[in-house]
Formats: C-alpha cells, structure tokens, sequence
C-alpha cells in the first residue's frame, strides 16, 4: 500500500511489530499497538530509537498525552469511510501538542484526504495504487477555507 506524505509516495521506514513479536535491537524504528504500549510503556520508552503506537478509532488519546514527545509516529484507523472517530482522535492529539508524524491507515480514500490533512494528518497509507494522482486531485479540488486549519487549543 502507498504511503503518502506531502503528496508523494514514500518508504515506510517504520516496522510495524505484532503484539507476539519480540522487539528487535535499538536503531530500528517500530509502532506498536495501544494494547502492547499500555503494557511495555516503560520498557518501550527506554528504547534509543523511534517509537510509535497504532491505535484503533474507539481507543481514548488522552491516555498518551504524557508521552507525546517521545512518540515518533501515531497511527490512527480508518475503519470504513463512514466511520470518523479518527477525524477527532487527530484533532485532540494535535491540540494536545502532538507534533510528530500523525498517520491515517485503514480505509483512506481520496475524498477524505484533504479533510484528514486539515484535522493534522500527515501521512497517509492508501490502497488506491494512484496514491499521488488522488492526493494531487484531493487538495487541489479547493482554494480557500473559512476555518483554520488544525484548530489549537
């Protein structure tokens, strides 16, 4: 699946660890999901190395707030399009200063990137093989917003 970010497709740099897979050594980047971080939290944030967390979209955020400048990458799920809980879990993250990467996995399509970036998203992981061409349609459909763009506190 292609991984957007500024509009191009890039490498994931990030190994996405499974909750039964050991850790491997320091100097590579993994997420993890909310479930193994609520568990490891300590021994994960004594890593030498980027950490992420993968979360489901019913997951409350707030619960990483504490350790927001340590995570390196924060995934949240799309579901299925009509499901939008993430749209609020990017906004409360962004709002609770979160500045690293803010992914969206699952059911990301292109009507819903534009929207996605304007919550905090900046990355995004599509199944479309066009990734590029729907980005490139997706935020040039408009020119100008009346609301700003990730709202602060």
């Amino acid at each position: 699946m292609p991984l957007l970010r500024d509009g191009r497709t890039v490498a994931d740099e990030w190994l996405h660890l499974d909750d039964a897979a050991p850790l491997p050594p320091d100097g590579v980047a993994i997420t993890v999901s909310g479930e193994r971080w609520d568990r490891e939290r300590q021994r994960l944030l004594e890593r030498r190395s980027p950490v992420g967390v993968r979360l489901g979209n019913g997951t409350p955020v707030e619960r990483l707030v504490p350790d927001l400048p340590r995570l390196g990458l924060i995934a949240l799920d799309f579901p299925r399009f009509s499901d939008g809980r993430a749209y609020s879990q990017a906004r409360r993250l962004r709002r609770a200063g979160y500045r690293g990467e803010l992914r969206a996995t699952g059911n990301v399509l292109q009507d819903q990137l534009l929207l996605m970036a304007r919550v905090g998203f900046d990355a995004f992981q599509m199944v479309a093989a066009d990734a590029e061409r729907r980005w490139r349609a997706a935020v040039g459909a408009y020119g100008h917003f009346y609301q700003p763009r990730r709202m602060a506190g």
